[in-house]
């Protein structure tokens, strides 16, 4: 399709939208079963695979801990890869975070390498929580293991998926919004082209060129002084909130296998080997993490390129980055929500 730089497309009628609706119902339909397969369970064989390879590492660990204890020097870096490897078999199976971070990247223009960084701190965030959970329990309320554990399945595993669920049902209702503002304002074609290609450059959440327009007015009035934060630092300021805010969700739960091994290295007394076997199974999940973030900044970026080609003649391409936003919200809000059922 090749237009000037000046021409105007204005929203299509019913058959223009139901166009653009039909394919990515398709590709968001194709995303659905993936993440419902993954975050449900439902391939039995993965699940099974990943729970086999977690419990062949949970009896690895408890054998280097002993070496570690009885004073064996190599012990400790064996206790790190091994946990590492817990990690990275434990965010095989299934989980929360990955439909988290898969769901936002389809949802939003994000950098491959700022989703990325997301989900590595996501997974760090998530070992930071287990110590402080087990500091808090062991040393202040006295806690059991059972207590603490008991503790992570009943509050803090249902209030993780409650809040996932918000922030998909967040990211759909600011979906519809933009589809909206599309739908009732003329959109420049050559503007899709920066949001197709978000994955290449280090594009801001909720910065839409194609769903807004710039403004190039300066934020001062003449006296020299500033009156309020520029467009560019208000957009970084909510970029971070978000981030926080996806980070805090995932964190709010947890690894079970990460407490175990803080309260069973708290017992032995050496919590530094623990702390850092945690942060090391941070790591692993992480590592599963970034590809699934990789994996959705590259199919929304392909999938959206296509369909641009075949975008029938005046339909908005702000409209189809806001449809993106939506399925993608409500595919993690539908998502959690069961996650949600299934722990109360």
């Amino acid at each position: 399709m090749s237009l000037s730089n000046d021409h105007l497309l204005r929203p299509a009628g019913a058959l223009g939208l139901l166009a653009l609706v039909l394919p990515l119902v398709l590709l968001f339909g194709i995303g659905a079963l993936a993440l419902y397969l993954w975050g449900f369970g439902g391939l039995a064989d993965l699940s099974q695979w990943a729970t086999a390879g977690q419990r062949d590492a949970q009896n690895a660990i408890a054998r280097a801990l002993r070496a570690l204890h009885g004073g064996d020097p190599g012990a400790l870096s064996l206790l790190l890869g091994l946990c590492f490897s817990y990690g990275f078999l434990h965010a095989a199976g299934p989980g929360h975070g990955k439909i988290l971070i898969a769901g936002y990247g389809m949802a939003q223009g994000v950098s491959a390498l700022r989703l990325s960084i997301l989900a590595l701190l996501s997974g760090l965030a998530q070992s930071a929580s287990a110590v402080l959970l087990v500091s808090a329990g062991l040393a202040l309320l006295n806690l059991s293991r059972e207590r603490l554990v008991g503790v992570t399945e009943a509050w803090l595993a249902p209030l993780s998926y409650a809040a996932i669920g918000m922030i998909g049902l967040w990211l759909g209702l600011r979906g519809l919004t933009h589809i909206r503002r599309a739908l009732t304002r003329p959109t420049r074609q050559d503007e899709w082209h920066d949001q197709a290609q978000a994955s290449g450059h280090d594009a801001e959440p909720d910065h839409d060129h194609a769903l807004h327009h710039h403004s190039h007015e300066t934020d001062s009035c003449g006296c020299g002084h500033r009156h309020g934060p520029t467009p560019q630092e208000a957009t970084q300021a909510r970029s971070l909130r978000e981030a926080v805010i996806l980070i805090a969700a995932i964190a709010a739960r947890p690894c079970t296998g990460a407490l175990f091994l803080l309260v069973l290295t708290w017992r032995m007394d050496i919590l530094a080997a623990g702390i850092a076997g945690t942060f090391a199974m941070g790591l692993g999940v992480a590592s599963v993490t970034i590809a699934v973030a990789l994996l959705s900044v590259i199919l929304r970026a392909g999938a959206l390129e296509r369909l641009l080609r075949h975008l029938p003649s005046g339909v908005a391409p702000a409209a189809l980055l806001a449809l993106a936003e939506t399925a993608a919200g409500l595919l993690v809000a539908a998502t959690a929500l069961g996650l949600f059922l299934r722990a109360v």
